[in-house]
């Protein structure tokens, strides 16, 4: 069950640690002031000063010139705020029926607020669920984590089958355009053809062939099910 939040939780800070946990997913080395500055769109002092404060409440471990870590309570407060932005997208996007190319703003606001009871009310009212309306997995209330391996879509070749995942949240623009066209997290495909030099893929979905290519198809995740 989620707890209350401690008192020196500021809305920052539960962005960094959010921040530098998806950055931590993405590789093995500590997370860089650089990598966080250009993820926040913030400058590399304000990280500076921003990581001495985490540090100072033990949320991270900092090694200069190489990055940081999230602690084991750095960590919980991450997949505290994820948990509430994934159930809030769910909930936006199923209870209010909001476009999925909408939910992601709305809940960067609403999950620095919403309570633990609020929380336990909207998991219980969309039956608990594992995945948010981008596929991205939902922590449990223990603070637990699924992060299933996938590969991006460009890295798949002519031939190769699968399962579309998960996308990014972060731009409107991608899902407004996969929305369009009826590809959603779930859907099966089969890649069809890949131009050369770059060129964009050729996927079928269903009984439709859609070109989707450069940050579109890096942002697409996938688990390939056959070839």
């Amino acid at each position: 069950m989620a707890t209350q939040e401690p008192h020196f939780r500021s809305h920052a800070i539960e962005d960094y640690a959010k921040a530098i946990y998806v950055l931590e997913t993405r590789g093995r080395e500590p997370v860089s002031t650089t990598a966080l500055a250009e993820r926040l769109d913030v400058t590399p002092g304000s990280v500076s000063a921003m990581v001495k404060r985490l540090a100072e409440n033990e949320l991270v471990t900092h090694t200069p010139y190489r990055g940081v870590r999230l602690t084991p309570a750095g960590r919980r407060t991450a997949l505290e705020v994820i948990r509430h932005h994934r159930l809030l997208e769910l909930f936006l996007a199923e209870v209010l029926e909001m476009p999925w190319d909408r939910v992601h703003q709305e809940a960067e606001v609403l999950e620095h607020v919403l309570s633990a009871e609020l929380e336990e009310i909207i998991a219980a009212k969309l039956g608990h669920p594992t995945r948010d309306p981008h596929g991205d997995p939902i922590p449990t209330p223990d603070f637990e984590i699924e992060e299933l391996e996938t590969l991006g879509l460009d890295d798949l070749q002519p031939g190769e089958r699968g399962v579309f995942v998960r996308v990014s949240d972060s731009d409107p623009a991608m899902l407004r355009y996969l929305g369009a066209r009826g590809v959603t997290p779930g859907a099966s495909f089969e890649v069809l053809e890949r131009q050369p030099f770059g060129g964009p893929l050729f996927v079928r979905f269903g009984s439709e062939v859609h070109p989707l290519g450069g940050d579109l198809a890096r942002a697409m995740r996938v688990e390939v099910t056959a070839s």
